[in-house]
């Protein structure tokens, strides 16, 4: 457990995966399984928009927070097939993933455009969670450090000290998403670290302090126990194992 005063944070990032009902049913057993341990832990779930407000729905007031996958930096106009920070605040959408792997690697966004993001986010007075993490390549070729620092540095540019309250970042290797493979947990901790260090030469130690960390790579319910016990690790953002609220829930109890 973090000897820090950091709250953990724990996220669920459906992804591209359940429909309605299933995720109405979802929503409604994590609410179950997980509900009582919002005073000790934040929790939000990011289904895929077609079902944000249902999920809302079924979310109530359970304190478990309504989460996006995405959003677009412009406030409306003609951009076709993209949702505004406006859609996501009439849904009651707190916060906001930014950057995940899958849209840098996949989608091909890139910093400017994930900065742009970011900015749109905390000027709408929503919370975000930044995504940086390095490829499998990146890795072995010992540039972890320099990619996570990078992509820190572009997307946090412009942020203010104040608005780095509302910003999380999410340390997910790219090699270790939804692949099984998982950081050692000394990996782990040695990029949380790098990374917290990287917060405070941009704003201060302070501010470093306060920043959570969350990991993400193939987080699970056996394997969060160990990962949440180094103490640069403030949660995690969870991927296939969030389809499943048994799961989730032990995740949820792993981090407080």
């Amino acid at each position: 457990m973090s000897t820090t005063s950091r709250k953990p944070f724990v996220g669920g990032n459906w992804k591209m995966n359940t429909d309605l009902a299933s995720a109405v049913e979802l929503a409604d057993n994590i609410v179950a399984a997980c509900g009582q341990f919002t005073e000790k832990c934040d929790i939000a779930i990011f289904p895929p928009f077609p079902y944000l407000q249902a999920v809302g729905h079924t979310l109530g007031n359970h304190n478990i927070l309504l989460g996006a996958q995405d959003v677009y930096f412009q406030p409306n106009g003609a951009y076709t097939g993209e949702v505004s920070t406006q859609m996501l605040l009439d849904l009651n959408v707190k916060v906001v993933l930014i950057g995940h792997s899958e849209r840098r690697h996949v989608i091909l966004e890139g910093d400017d455009l994930i900065n742009s993001k970011l900015l749109a986010v905390l000027e709408a007075g929503l919370s975000a969670v930044l995504c940086v993490g390095e490829t499998l390549a990146q890795r072995d070729a010992g540039e972890t450090d320099q990619v996570n620092v990078s992509q820190l540095t572009s997307g946090l540019r412009n942020v203010t000290e104040k608005q780095m309250q509302r910003v999380t970042i999410a340390y997910e290797p790219v090699w270790a998403i939804g692949t099984g493979k998982v950081a050692k947990k000394e990996d782990a901790a040695s990029a949380h670290a790098v990374i917290r260090q990287s917060i405070s030469d941009l704003y201060s130690p302070n501010i470093a302090q306060q920043t959570r960390i969350q990991y993400g790579g193939s987080v699970n319910a056996k394997n969060a126990s160990e990962l949440f016990l180094e103490s640069q690790i403030d949660g995690g953002l969870v991927g296939g194992a969030s389809l499943d609220s048994g799961q989730f829930a032990a995740i949820v109890q792993a981090a407080i």
